[in-house]
């Protein structure tokens, strides 16, 4: 686990580097290691992190979209800081290769789990805020979850978007499945998005669900530019 390395990726150096160990601990890991406690895994980090994260969103969202109601505002912070989109952003920080777990987990993929992932990246706002204060907490949800907002928004609603369109036209959306790859712990899936028999886009994903997702998206974009070429 290389922390100066995270340090650098996040732009963020911690003043107690033990709060961001504790943030890359998972309870598998105390498991495994009589000599440490339930306290020192990122349980407690993760629920602070989680209502952190909640605040800042629901902030930024207030007063980004002042038309907007309750209910679209809702919708859009679970769609920014769902499981799938943590667990994406972890990915980019690399979180996975940083956390500490037991050996079991590791071999069944943990490194690779949205849960965890997502979890721990929670955690590590959750220690950003203990350690750097909120305003650096805020710095990094807006510069690492809140930027691109649009198009993220665009990719995890993807489905329930690409639904509404087959629909306005009479019709619906099924996936259907493509050979996966990879080893067991490493599977990519494969996913098509058909209107009819028609395919009108392809992704993949760590998961089926992310598969399907990346190619609901893929195919928003290619109707969209059918739409412009008509």
């Amino acid at each position: 686990m290389d922390i100066r390395k995270l340090q650098e990726n996040i732009g963020c150096f911690f003043d107690d580097p033990s709060l961001l160990i504790r943030a890359l601990t998972h309870s598998s890991f105390i498991n495994e290691h009589p000599e440490l406690t339930k306290e020192d895994c990122n349980e407690r980090l993760e629920f602070l992190g989680d209502a952190v994260l909640e605040m800042i969103s629901s902030d930024f969202l207030y007063r980004e979209y002042g038309g907007c109601m309750e209910g679209e505002l809702s919708r859009m912070r679970v769609t920014l800081v769902c499981e799938m989109a943590l667990a994406d952003i972890a990915r980019t920080l690399d979180l996975g290769n940083c956390l500490r777990m037991g050996k079991g987990m590791e071999k069944s993929g943990g490194r690779n789990s949205d849960a965890l992932i997502s979890d721990a990246l929670e955690a590590l706002i959750a220690a950003i805020y203990l350690d750097r204060g909120f305003e650096e907490a805020k710095r990094f949800v807006a510069e690492r979850i809140l930027s691109d907002n649009e198009n993220r928004r665009l990719f995890y609603d993807a489905k329930t978007i690409l639904q509404e369109m087959a629909q306005e036209k009479g019709c619906a959306v099924h996936y259907r499945d493509l050979p996966s790859e990879g080893a067991e712990h490493e599977r990519v899936f494969r996913s098509a998005a058909m209107i009819g028999e028609e395919i009108f886009g392809e992704g993949t994903g760590p998961s089926k669900k992310k598969a399907e997702q990346s190619a609901a998206y893929t195919a928003i974009s290619a109707i969209r530019k059918q739409e412009k070429c008509i």
